[in-house]
């Protein structure tokens, strides 16, 4: 598997982790992930799906909003609170979707080598059934499908 694919490992019973390199350097990542005008641009799935809205509050205590819609499908939200920023390398947030039972926590690491970013994210859930729960929604399929449009992005910027 290539290191720009997305991998998906689940190495305790309450963890996922997803694991992609970008061709991009490591500020130029966090700032994807950071700056609503460029989210809106890329953390979208699927075709089809829009995100119209992208609220940030980027520092600790802060909040965070995204709603996505799709013209044939229930459109959903996730939110959260920032609990510690290291910009650019690294951030943890509380992650909530619409409709969960449970907020996770997320821990959002990048690392940057000759130019290249890896981004490792590690979501804690409250139980091994909601971790499954999480995988069983097709999850991956989604965030690949980001993770290539931000590509996209970042080699436009």
């Amino acid at each position: 598997m290539s290191a720009r694919q997305l991998q998906v490992t689940t190495p305790t019973d309450r963890e996922i982790v997803m694991t992609r390199q970008f061709d991009a350097p490591r500020q130029l990542v966090f700032d994807a992930h950071t700056k609503p005008e460029l989210v809106k641009r890329w953390l979208l799935g699927p075709p089809g799906w829009t995100m119209p809205l992208c609220e940030i509050d980027l520092r600790v205590g802060g909040k965070y909003r995204y709603e996505w819609h799709h013209p044939e499908k229930r459109g959903f939200g996730t939110g959260g609170v920032y609990r510690e920023i290291a910009a650019p390398q690294r951030i943890v947030h509380t992650e909530l979707m619409d409709g969960a039972p449970a907020e996770a926590l997320i821990t959002f690491v990048l690392s940057e080598q000759d130019g290249k970013t890896t981004l490792t994210q590690t979501m804690l859930l409250a139980s091994r059934e909601l971790r499954d729960m999480v995988i069983k929604t097709g999850m991956a399929k989604g965030v690949e499908a980001s993770y290539a449009n931000l590509d996209q992005v970042l080699a436009a910027a």
